[in-house]
């Protein structure tokens, strides 16, 4: 019989992966100091592995390591979070457009039922905010450029916390059909750059939304 070994994650790797959901869940806030014995205390490791989780997720922008007070979350003012997405609308569109020629009906179909779930909003059942991510990223997947999606998975990191907020404001009416309609329906035509330019303005469409949001916020 094949045994499958489980294969183990470093200390580092567990610090790493525990900051970072904290980070992108908005359990660690903006500006919140992040101090490696504590850190180390929550998870059961030591604070080596800790410090070298840090500088890892400043190399990603989600946590500035400052002389005076150590590591912090980074938070993004107006026009860094425009930079994130118009990043990610470049990133995205180049990653659906590669895609649209990998996917089949069965993907596309898979697509739109997942469209129900995200329908239904911000609740104690959904987690909106996880399965719109999942949403996109199931899409691009398809456009088999790993570093393009590592890259893709760390913009969506830096502004996770601000949708999380964002779409979980009271009375909140999220456009979730139409707006990923357009995109299943842009896939249904297998034209590479209409996919590309309409995930590319999906993308930037959040934008004036979620600037006042955070204007609002301030």
């Amino acid at each position: 019989m094949l045994q499958f070994q489980k294969t183990a994650i470093s200390a580092e790797d567990e610090a790493y992966l525990h900051l970072q959901r904290e980070i992108r869940l908005g359990r660690y806030a903006p500006g919140q100091r992040l101090v490696p014995e504590v850190v180390a205390a929550e998870i059961g490791t030591s604070r080596m592995p800790v410090r070298g989780a840090l500088r890892r997720l400043a190399s990603e922008g989600l946590v500035e390591i400052r002389a005076n007070r150590g590591a912090v979350v980074r938070g993004l003012n107006q026009q860094e979070m425009l930079e994130v997405f118009e990043m990610r609308s470049v990133l995205e569109g180049l990653a659906m457009r590669n895609a649209v020629s990998h996917m089949n009906a069965e993907h596309v179909r898979r697509l739109t039922n997942s469209l129900e779930l995200l329908e239904q909003g911000p609740g104690e059942d959904l987690d909106w905010t996880t399965a719109h991510r999942e949403f996109h990223e199931y899409l691009c997947s398809f456009c088999q450029q790993p570093r393009l999606l590592r890259q893709l998975s760390e913009l969506h990191s830096v502004v996770e916390p601000y949708m999380r907020l964002w779409a979980a404001q009271p009375g909140r009416v999220l456009r979730v059909r139409e707006s990923h309609q357009e995109l299943i329906d842009a896939l249904r035509t297998g034209d590479p750059a209409h996919c590309e330019a309409a995930m590319r303005q999906h993308v930037m469409n959040t934008v004036p939304a979620l600037q006042a949001f955070l204007q609002q916020a301030a």
